[in-house]
């Protein structure tokens, strides 16, 4: 499969979805149309996510899942994946990332092991999370296996331009998580000038300013109404000039 251009660039983000609460909106999402789902050990939302996705055609969806930091041995990335696949009931994934970079385990180890998973079909694709331009010439450099997928904390705040040109120019796709700045943006002056302009909401301004650079979005939603809204950023463009305004917001900045 076409690695980069298979992801759907809107997704679900699950990340402090549990229960009840993660069943039901994984399943509202699926009704609604969404295709892709984000998940992550850390999350421990899988078996719920297992259990939303029962019923839909599995290779209909696109689930991405993480190893975390701490799990980056070479045995312990094969235990979480097998881990990983039983809770969601599936064979494989279609991408799973290294959440974090760790520097205590050499990423040789781990890429070796992700290898093996790719190798036998449990992964579709492989990709990291959170690696900065140095970080990612490492793996570039040693992985056997091609980089698909660069998750990372990216909103006008934290315009990350440098990393994502990187990124373009290796063939990486980049998946934008905090797009919506964890509501601060929502406040911003041009934010709201534009969303009364464009006749959208400061949510949805956020995220067609990060479609409009090329980034896959994985805003979380538990209600049907915030659902419904995230999926109104096609079929519509934000001009140059405003794409600029937004830019100007950056601080190089983290919200988390």
């Amino acid at each position: 499969m076409s690695a980069i251009n298979s992801i759907p660039v809107l997704g679900l983000g699950t990340w402090k979805l549990t229960g009840k609460t993660c069943i039901t909106a994984v399943k509202k999402a699926l009704e609604l149309g969404y295709r892709h789902i984000d998940t992550a050990e850390y999350y421990r939302n899988h078996v719920e996510i297992g259990k939303a996705i029962t019923g839909f055609e599995r290779e209909d969806i696109f689930i991405t899942s993480k190893v975390w930091a701490s799990d980056l041995r070479y045995n312990d990335v094969l235990k979480m994946c097998d881990k990983a696949l039983k809770e969601l009931k599936t064979d494989y994934l279609d991408l799973y990332l290294i959440h974090w970079p760790n520097p205590k385990i050499p990423i040789e180890e781990t890429l070796k092991a992700f290898k093996k998973l790719y190798d036998e079909g449990k992964i579709k694709n492989f990709g990291i999370s959170n690696f900065d331009i140095g970080e990612l010439k490492e793996v570039l450099e040693k992985t056997e296996i091609p980089i698909t997928n660069n998750q990372i904390e990216f909103h006008p705040y934290w315009y990350r331009r440098e990393l994502l040109e990187f990124c373009k120019e290796n063939k990486i796709s980049v998946t934008s998580y905090s797009s919506l700045g964890r509501g601060i943006l929502f406040e911003e002056s041009i934010i709201k000038k534009l969303a009364k302009k464009y006749s959208k909401t400061e949510a949805q301004i956020l995220l067609r300013w990060a479609l409009q650079k090329s980034t896959i979005v994985i805003p979380k939603a538990s209600s049907e109404s915030h659902l419904r809204e995230n999926t109104d950023i096609f079929n519509w463009k934000i001009s140059g000039e405003d794409i600029e305004q937004i830019d100007s917001l950056n601080r190089n900045q983290s919200v988390l």
